[in-house]
């Protein structure tokens, strides 16, 4: 389990306005914490796009999308299902950018 990795994740049960189902999740957790901890943060995909800023344009599997910031959840490594593969170079740099912008 990589930074930028995408995985299948069951993020049921929630609350509220919490991101509900079993969606794609981009890992955004640094390497050296996925490798030593038995959760890590994600962040969902999701098709449906709205002009947050914390919300980064992709293109996923053919598949028009958007990587969800302000859904950051930390989640045990259990609730992942399947690899679904790494987001490209140029989206990992926007999310690190968002993140950045969102942290400091």
């Amino acid at each position: 389990m990589k930074q930028f990795d995408v995985y299948l994740i069951n993020f049921d049960p929630t609350i509220g306005a919490e991101i509900k189902k079993t969606r794609p999740g981009v890992i955004v957790s640094p390497d050296d914490m996925n490798k030593n901890l038995q959760t890590i943060i994600v962040a969902p995909l999701t098709h449906k796009t709205k002009n947050y800023p914390s919300r980064v344009f992709t293109l996923f599997k053919n598949q028009n999308g958007q990587v969800i910031l302000d859904q950051l959840r930390s989640v045990d490594k259990q609730r992942l299902i399947k690899k679904q593969g790494v987001i490209d170079a140029a989206t990992a740099s926007d999310i690190k950018l968002v993140l950045q912008t969102m942290f400091c």
